[in-house]
């Protein structure tokens, strides 16, 4: 009995190490949050007029640029996935792979080869692990992405819509990355990046009362159009890069807090358990001595005899 207690304070003292560890891994994540969605909040606003300036200069004139005009019988896209550098955040990597497999199948059933480029460690492991081609990837700083990690993410994916599908390059170019709503709740988002959507940019500026300005360009439309999309496409990265990191750490804080809690449940198991190895111990030591004092008792009194 007492080997068995033994072994339940060992197992408390092993889980109550876990949970220190898991409690500060939930404060740092809570602490990093905090950043993480401001960079989100400040980042907006030249995300959007970056978009409603492109979509100006694409309505606003007759020019047919490759990156706003869609191809007649698109034959490749490449899809951007985020993911982390990190686990023990839940099903925050996963739920983007599967949202970009599930994207992947759409697309090929569309009849488009897909080329794959990816953020982040646990994609990188995810495709390699399954020894599927992946274009290009990045790793270490999807914790906390600078606009530089955007820019150079961006470079290969412009250089390959600018290119002829025949060259290797791709008609259509999309993303996909976890998308923060709250502190309790991220989506596993895609979207199309480019080839712009007017319509749609059209449409989302009409429902919010927005007039897109009117333009006069100089030197000339298309020459505007290759000085913004390529920034308009950095800061579409750069957003989503700041958007997968909040996720990842509110993702991150909420798998510790439930590792913590079920660390604290376990403990409260195992105490009770621990107490009750205890309790029979006791009792079985009582019974022996009581045993004992009667055998001795029988003992003595069968001497006087």
């Amino acid at each position: 009995m007492g080997a068995q207690l033994r072994v339940y304070k060992r197992r408390i003292q092993a889980v109550t190490a876990t949970k220190k560890i898991t409690k500060a891994m939930e404060m740092i994540a809570a602490s990093r949050i905090v950043k993480a969605q401001r960079k989100v909040t400040a980042s907006m606003p030249y995300a959007t007029e970056l978009t409603r300036a492109v979509t100006a200069v694409a309505t606003g004139s007759n020019t047919k640029h490759p990156l706003t005009t869609e191809a007649e019988s698109p034959a490749r896209a490449a899809v951007l996935l985020l993911t982390s550098d990190r686990g023990l955040a839940g099903g925050y990597s996963s739920n983007a792979i599967k949202a970009a497999e599930r994207l992947r199948e759409r697309l090929a059933a569309e009849g488009k080869e897909v080329d794959t480029y990816i953020v982040g460690r646990k994609g990188v492991a995810y495709y390699g692990f399954r020894e599927r081609k992946v274009s290009e990837s990045w790793t270490g700083f999807t914790d906390s992405p600078e606009y530089s990690d955007a820019k150079k993410i961006a470079e290969p994916l412009i250089a390959s819509i600018q290119k002829d599908t025949a060259e290797g390059g791709v008609d259509e170019l999309h993303i996909v990355f976890t998308e923060f709503v709250s502190m309790m709740t991220q989506n596993a988002v895609d979207g199309r990046m480019l080839p712009l959507s007017l319509d749609k940019a059209e449409e989302e500026s009409t429902e919010k009362g927005e007039i897109l300005p009117l333009f006069e360009f100089e030197p000339s439309a298309e020459d505007v159009l290759d000085a913004l999309l390529p920034r308009y496409v950095e800061s579409r990265i750069y957003n989503a890069l700041l958007q997968a990191a909040a996720s990842e750490h509110a993702a991150r804080r909420r798998a510790m807090k439930s590792a913590t809690d079920n660390a604290g449940d376990l403990i409260k198991s195992l105490s009770r358990l621990a107490n009750a190895a205890r309790q029979a111990e006791i009792t079985q030591e009582i019974s022996e001595i009581v045993g004992g004092a009667g055998a001795l008792a029988d003992a003595s009194a069968g001497s006087d005899k």
